[in-house]
């Protein structure tokens, strides 16, 4: 199983490199085309009472965006680069979504609220909620130059969380152990919602280990960080905005609180 197309998200943002890095690493290991996608957030230019468009420094901006990604993905079979071309937020949000539904799996860069935004607050969500697509989103702090060796599945018997596993697979494979995590009130219950997991991962040639955790006051999506953290976890695989995509979490309230906490690259299906 393997990836055969390839989106990341580009702008003028610090951590777009290491997007890239990480964008051009998956193409060359599954052979697949990787798709740049230039865009960024930029008001038009007003003369008097007429706006232009592309302004000077979008233009810029967009120049320096394609030769750094020419140059990245040197030797590389097939790259593409296109330029969203709008500065409205709206706009932005919605031809990087048409564009990410041409893709096995899109990659976006987590917002960073001490940083400088080139993009919409919630354009990761919306991709997430609007693509059809799998999203892998990496943290704004931190190098991460591979993915899924050390994979945490975070499994709850619901829709969410069997597309986010199955769209990881091409990821997992060759890992060095998958650990499913499920919390319940009762260890037993928790295993046992992750025993078929495991056995299913076994059959993709994937180790997997079954680790239940109990509901505590702490916070189910702060326990999880918690947990990512302390097993060395480089992928989170969690389902989105489901109605319960983890149990006891009203819809959505997760996998906002995970975008924006999130220290470990995570990858999101709805």
């Amino acid at each position: 199983m393997s990836f055969k197309s390839l989106m990341v998200h580009l702008d003028q943002g610090a951590r777009t490199s290491s997007r890239l890095a990480l964008a051009v690493s998956l193409a060359r290991k599954h052979q697949a085309r990787l798709i740049g996608v230039f865009g960024q957030l930029s008001p038009s230019q007003k003369v008097g009472l007429v706006s232009n468009w592309p302004t000077p420094e979008y233009t810029a901006a967009a120049q320096a965006s394609k030769a750094a990604f020419e140059s990245a993905t040197a030797g590389l079979p097939q790259v593409e680069w296109h330029d969203i071309n709008r500065g409205s937020e709206g706009e932005l949000v919605r031809r990087v979504t048409d564009q990410a539904r041409h893709a096995d799996l899109v990659i976006l860069g987590q917002g960073d609220e001490d940083a400088k935004s080139y993009v919409p607050e919630d354009l990761a969500e919306e991709i997430i909620l609007n693509s059809g697509r799998p999203v892998l989103i990496l943290p704004y702090a931190g190098n991460f130059t591979e993915v899924a060796r050390r994979p945490l599945v975070a499994w709850s018997d619901v829709r969410e969380a069997a597309r986010a596993l199955n769209d990881a697979l091409p990821l997992m494979e060759g890992c060095n152990k998958a650990i499913v995590m499920s919390f319940a009130p009762h260890a037993e219950d928790a295993r046992a919602a992750c025993e078929n997991v495991v056995r299913h991962l076994a059959l993709h040639g994937i180790v997997g280990e079954s680790k239940a955790m109990l509901v505590t006051e702490l916070g189910i999506m702060d326990s999880l960080l918690n947990q990512a953290a302390d097993l060395g976890t480089d992928l989170l695989v969690m389902g989105a905005h489901g109605p319960n995509g983890l149990p006891f979490m009203s819809r959505g309230a997760g996998t906002r609180y995970i975008l924006r906490h999130m220290t470990v690259p995570v990858l999101m299906s709805n």
